[in-house]
Formats: structure tokens, C-alpha cells, sequence
């Protein structure tokens, strides 16, 4: 059942108090679930959805693969306590067969789950995103799709003596039809990441998940199937949704996004990827905002199966994390915040 607009003030018990969003928006929210930690990331996402944007007017849509050849475990969600608080929560699992990634590549369930969307405006977010703030009010344009900027210059890795930057991209550009000189940052060095069409595929939307979801799954298996001689040497995994997400956006008409979204990955979203990671880096309203949700109490009941978010949120261990870093002069590299977390034995996934 969607999210009726008399229902969407509902929130779980204990709730923290919700501000009035004058602006009702109309598109609805993807997000992929399956057995284990997304699960419990699914029910994190829903509460802060409900709890920090009270005026969301359309439906979230949870999709789970179905089992089958391409599995090597069952990855359905079956945890009563788990599909019932979503369900409480107005979200609605969206069960789906994957022919073409499964075990072997799980980043492919985005792939192949948004075509399986009623058609309208949708927004994908990774399930390991807290809503801060009215998601509702950000003015998405939707016919120009974009996505998140708030990544590494992860991918490619050129070889010495091999193709570089403006190659491999051009390759990809050239084998789909695309303009790759239309798609370029000409204010960035040729030859530096930041100048070639690159995204976080942790949140990405369109005015058609039919349009995209087939061009996504359309260039992603064409890239896999055969790299081509310029990206031989590259790895695909995990970086294959985000080698095929700009393509998909550049020839839908799009590109990066606007500064009117900067609340995305800014004071309306936070892409935390993992827990420890949330706790070393994200600021003091961020995790004012986590505890305030994960601590209702229905989602905590929840949240406490899931051994990371119960030593991090409800055991403490967050707080240990953090006052290993100074969130104003942090590592520049990921890996280094991690490495700093796991020598004090706080690490877990």
C-alpha cells in the first residue's frame, strides 16, 4: 500500500518532533534491501525518512532480489520484526528477479531493480543514507537527471603506459554514441579525474525509471561483457555501477548537479557508508540526528539485532570512534580513517 498523504505524519513511538514542510513533493524514493545488513539499514533509512521529512508525499519502494540461479543464499527479507516496522513505516517491498548480476556482483541490484518502479519521478538512494532534512523541498528537476558528487577519484586507474583519463572515458563515450567533449569540466587540468563525468552512485534520479533502468542495465552488461581494449586492464568490481552511471545520465540529457541540491550529501542527506565511519567523520548534527532515530523505540528494537549499529549507536562505541578524529582536520584519505579505527579495535561492518 503507498503512503497515503493523511498518513505521511505518522511516525514510529517516540518520535522526535517533526517540522512543517510547506512543499509536497510527487516522486517516489528506491532504495535496495535483502537479508542481513541492509535490512537494518532499510529500517534506519524509512524512520529518518518519516522522522526528518514529514511532508514526503510519494511512496518508498524497498527492493528485494528474489531467490534464484544467481544466488548463492537466499537474499529475501523474512524477519517479521523487520518487514513489519518497515511496512509501519509506509514503506513497500518490491520483490525482484536478478537475471543478470546476484552474488557475483550485489551493486547490480540497483541495476536491475528500477525498472521494475511504477513510472514517475524517482530518486535511488543508497539504503545506507540518513535522512536529515525535507528531502520533499529540494527542487529536483527531474527531466535532467543527475547525481552524487561526493566521491574519490576511484576509477579509472590508468597504467603506466597504458591509456589514461581521457582514453578510457572516450572509449566508452565513443562505443555508446555519446558527445564526450560535451560531457567534460574544462575548468580541471586534461588528464586529472575531476575533469571526466564522474559520480557516487549512492543517490541518482529521473523522470523515468523505464528509460533509465533499461539504459543502465543496457551499458552496464555491455561494459562487463567486453571492456574494450582501452579499459583491459581496469577492475570492475565494485566500480561497474559507476562506470555506466554517467554514461546513462550524460545521454538522458543530464549532468552534474545543480547547487540548488547541495542538501543532498549536505544538511538533507548523509551517505555514511558505514557506521564507524559515520561516528569518525560526519558532523555533530548528523549524529544528533542518527541517535534521535535509531532510538525510538520500535527502531531500536530493530536496530539492536545488527551487531554494528548496537556496539556503535547503543553501546557507545561511536563516541570512542569520534573522539579519534578532529572532524576539522581529517585524514584526506578514507583508507587512513580506517586504518586509525582499526588499530584502536573499533572497527566493525
Amino acid at each position: 500500500m503507498g503512503v497515503r498523504e493523511g498518513a505521511i505524519s505518522r511516525t514510529v513511538t517516540g518520535a522526535v518532533p517533526q517540522v512543517a514542510v510547506c512543499h509536497v513533493a510527487t516522486f517516489n524514493i528506491l532504495v535496495i534491501g535483502q537479508a542481513g545488513r541492509l535490512q537494518y539499514e532499510a529500517v534506519l533509512l524509512a524512520a529518518s525518512l518519516r522522522t526528518f521529512d514529514p511532508g514526503f508525499g510519494g511512496r518508498l519502494f524497498v527492493a528485494v532480489p528474489n531467490a534464484g540461479p544467481l544466488w548463492d543464499h537466499d537474499p529475501r527479507i523474512v524477519d517479521p520484526a523487520v518487514l513489519g516496522l518497515l511496512a509501519e513505516l509506509g514503506a513497500e517491498v518490491l520483490p525482484f528477479d536478478s537475471r543478470h548480476f546476484g552474488s557475483r556482483y550485489p551493486h547490480g541490484n540497483k541495476i536491475e531493480a528500477i525498472a521494475h518502479l511504477p513510472e514517475g519521478p524517482f530518486l535511488f538512494l543508497d539504503t545506507d543514507t540518513l535522512v536529515t532534512g525535507a528531502l520533499s523541498a529540494l527542487p529536483f528537476d527531474f527531466s535532467r537527471p543527475s547525481a552524487s558528487m561526493r566521491r574519490e577519484g576511484t576509477w579509472p586507474e590508468p597504467q603506466l603506459y597504458g591509456a589514461g583519463y581521457a582514453d578510457i572515458w572516450g572509449s566508452l563515450y565513443d562505443r555508446f554514441g555519446l558527445d564526450f567533449a560535451s560531457s567534460q569540466d574544462v575548468t580541471q587540468p586534461e588528464e586529472y579525474w575531476r575533469r571526466y563525468l564522474y559520480f557516487n552512485a549512492g543517490w541518482f534520479f529521473h523522470e523515468s525509471p523505464q528509460a533509465f533502468g533499461e539504459l543502465f542495465l543496457r551499458y552496464a552488461t555491455a561494459i562487463a561483457a567486453d571492456p574494450g581494449k582501452a579499459l583491459a586492464c581496469q577492475s570492475f568490481d565494485p566500480w561497474l555501477d559507476q562506470v555506466a552511471l554517467p554514461l546513462v545520465i550524460h545521454a538522458l540529457g543530464g549532468g552534474r548537479p545543480p547547487v540548488e541540491l547541495a542538501g543532498m550529501d549536505g544538511d538533507v542527506t548523509c551517505h555514511w557508508r558505514l557506521m564507524p565511519l559515520l561516528y569518525a567523520r560526519e558532523s555533530d548534527a548528523v549524529v544528533e540526528k542518527l541517535e534521535a532515530v535509531a532510538r525510538q523505540p520500535k527502531v531500536a528494537a530493530v536496530l539492536r539485532d545488527y551487531p554494528a549499529f548496537k556496539r556503535m549507536i547503543f553501546q557507545g562505541k561511536g563516541a570512542e570512534v569520534r573522539a579519534l578524529f578532529d572532524r576539522a582536520d581529517l585524514p584526506r584519505k578514507e583508507q587512513a580513517i580506517r586504518n586509525t579505527i582499526k588499530r584502536a579495535g573499533l572497527w566493525v561492518r
